[in-house]
């Protein structure tokens, strides 16, 4: 068992990066932002400029606004500005009524609302908001994080003012290996791990809220229906698919419920969740076990963004699929040895899958990361995995993960200019 400090410290780590959120977090954030700079501002905007980094544009451009029937980002900047509360932080929206959609809706047509790529900027999660109201301005900036704040100012005065890279070096000072996260999650004494059943109870809602409407592309019904049945069967595999699209259908869609997000997005929230606890229920594993299970494939996860980064060109479903890989192959009985080739055997397969933005159809590519993900762990307990002999996978399973992670974070930096140039010129 892991000393209590540092257990201490890892599950501080887990309930920053594991928070509920309502809606696509790149537009939400944008919509926090500009809550901030209009309390800051004191009164109701009559102009508003976002400047963002590429990376949240592409993130928030074709994305479904929860509970207004929209998609993008001025809807969102104008119901932060007229009834967005910082405090809320990722739920930021949540006391949206049909009253105030109408009142956005009419503000976004009268006020001036500027959204321009920000010049010069190597941040990948970047948001700057300036509010006017007369002769009054205030300006609100977040980066590094989705609800990290760094700058506050209002008609000139810096009310508030921090250097990101010091804060996020202090933030990434918890340093994860795989080895570390397997021994916490099986380890650590599991009343002190329990809080990670509350990712079960919100992404299980966000499932069963997507059956109430067609959200999305609907793909996680359409895997629950007679044809699909025929194709992939009634089964643990099927169920699995149906309830992980269905919880990524509805927040793509714009359904108002919060999700549990992990490390700043929703979708690898449900991802590291769902499929771990529908095979949980589904093999009659013990609470315990879900616990254990669900906790391996969040801090994964977790784990390997801290080296990925927040945003960038891999789709995080690789991700959060590496973490229910790990998790699943927990719940069969498999050994830190068995995880580590079910690790391999995912990062072989999915490296190099874009992320184009956040969209309805990212349900399509959970269910490609999901599907791998049971692959991996049902060829991991027959002992089998990719070996080193074979594309960038190591001996050493820490060092596969970097292997992903640099060619997420710095390989592939071209092409996610390239699919925001022809998301933009489309």
């Amino acid at each position: 068992m892991l000393d209590k400090a540092i257990r201490e410290q890892i599950i501080a780590l887990i309930n920053k990066e594991v928070v509920p959120a309502v809606g696509c977090t790149e537009p939400m954030a944008v919509a926090l932002c500009t809550a901030k700079a209009t309390e800051v501002l004191g009164g109701r905007p009559e102009k508003i400029q976002a400047l963002l980094s590429a990376n949240i544009l592409k993130n928030a451009m074709g994305v479904g606004i929860p509970g207004t029937g929209m998609i993008g980002l001025p809807i969102a900047i104008g119901l932060g500005a007229l009834i967005g509360k910082s405090e809320y932080e990722l739920e930021v929206i949540k006391d949206l009524t049909p009253e105030s959609l109408e009142e956005g809706k009419t503000f976004i047509k009268d006020t001036p609302i500027e959204i321009k790529l920000k010049e010069n900027n190597t941040e990948k999660l970047y948001i700057e908001v300036t509010c006017w109201k007369g002769d009054n301005s205030a300006k609100a900036i977040i980066a590094g994080g989705h609800t990290h704040f760094i700058f506050v100012e209002k008609d000139s005065e810096i009310l508030f003012n921090e250097d990101f890279r010091s804060a996020k070096e202090q933030a990434d000072s918890c340093a994860l290996n795989l080895r570390m996260v397997y021994d916490f999650a099986t380890t650590t004494p599991v009343d002190e791990i329990s809080f990670i059943l509350k990712t079960r109870e919100y992404n299980f809602r966000a499932a069963e809220e997507s059956i109430k409407g067609n959200y999305g592309h609907c793909l996680g019904k359409t895997i629950d229906r007679p044809l699909a049945h025929g194709i992939f069967g009634n089964s643990i595999f099927s169920h699995i698919i149906s309830k992980t699209a269905s919880a990524c259908d509805a927040r793509m869609g714009g359904a108002m419920i919060p999700v549990m997000s992990n490390s700043g997005s929703g979708n690898q929230g449900i991802c590291a969740t769902n499929p771990v606890a529908v095979y949980a229920l589904e093999n009659e594993n013990t609470e315990e076990e879900t616990i254990r299970a669900l906790t391996l494939s969040h801090l994964t996860a977790i784990y390997i963004k801290q080296s990925l980064g927040r945003l960038s060109a891999l789709c995080g479903c690789v991700v959060a699929s590496i973490g229910s890989s790990c998790g699943i192959t927990y719940l069969m009985g498999g050994d830190y040895d068995r995880i580590c080739f079910s690790v391999k055997n995912m990062i072989a397969n999915l490296t190099g899958m874009i992320c184009d933005g956040a969209k309805p159809s990212c349900s399509l590519k959970i269910t490609s990361g999901v599907s791998t993900a049971l692959l991996s762990a049902l060829l991991s307990m027959e002992g089998r995995h990719v070996t080193s002999a074979e594309g960038i996978i190591d001996d050493d399973v820490d060092k596969s993960i970097h292997n992903l992670t640099s060619i997420g974070a710095d390989a592939m930096m071209e092409t996610d200019a390239m699919v925001l140039d022809i998301m933009t010129c489309k």
